[in-house]
């Protein structure tokens, strides 16, 4: 039995996604970057590989602790891929954003994919049938967009995210809430949208921590998995970890 675990240090969020024989079993929501908060997963998994994506400034040490407990991999521009980075600065391209498209190349490699990360920003991401990442667009996150109205006006209040909430706003709380998670929503529909008047043959793909507030207003169909990144990340790991 050969197991894997997955790190991704996102701006927002620190999580890692555990695999056992290439099944994903588990994601493991971690306090922070340093070696104390990862060691703990590691005593009780006991690794045989390990993949870090990070789009932070994390602690030197923790890499020395990773590569020292197991065959160990730090995801950059120079990692093996299923796909060419055809762009003018592949080395400024978002760890997590390669890992998203590449998991799109190992589920349709025969397709034209769209990849949405909803995560501290949106980023859509293409990726032709050749397997080229071309680039797209990032856009701000859900809670940098509540974060800004109220930083940036002086009565606003900080709004949180919610599941349910009406189309017509009804006091300041839910007019911020239509206006940001319904016009969120909105964007994601417009822009794939665009990209199918485009692009014929082309799967859409959508993940990250906030899919949960959009997952009942999007109307195009699309592969829906919270953990797609967690899966792009396994498989690149294979290839630079066989």
């Amino acid at each position: 039995m050969s197991t894997s675990i997955c790190f991704d240090f996102g701006n927002t969020r620190l999580k890692a996604g555990v695999f056992t024989d290439s099944v994903f079993r588990q994601e493991v929501v971690l306090s922070g970057p340093e070696p104390d908060a990862i060691l703990p997963l590691l005593e009780k998994e006991h690794p045989d590989k390990i993949i870090l994506s990070s789009v932070i400034n994390h602690p030197p040490e923790t890499i020395r602790l990773l590569e020292q407990f197991s065959r160990f991999h730090l995801l950059n521009h120079a990692s093996k891929l299923p796909l060419t980075t055809p762009v003018g600065k592949p080395e400024t391209i978002g760890t997590d954003r390669l890992a998203i498209c590449a998991a799109a190349v190992d589920l349709f490699p025969n397709n034209h994919c769209l990849a949405i990360g909803l995560g501290t920003c949106i980023t859509y991401n293409f990726i032709n049938q050749s397997h080229e990442f071309l680039g797209g667009s990032i856009s701000p996150g859900m809670n940098m967009r509540f974060r800004a109205m109220h930083e940036q006006t002086a009565l606003l209040p900080m709004a949180a995210p919610a599941k349910r909430f009406p189309l017509v706003g009804y006091d300041t709380l839910t007019n911020l809430q239509s206006g940001v998670i319904q016009g969120i929503a909105c964007e994601i529909d417009g822009i794939i949208h665009a990209y199918r008047s485009k692009y014929n043959k082309l799967e859409v793909l959508i993940t990250g921590g906030d899919l949960v507030f959009f997952d009942a207003l999007l109307t195009h169909p699309m592969h829906r998995d919270p953990y797609l990144l967690f899966k792009g990340l396994h498989a690149i790991c294979e290839a630079n970890l066989p």
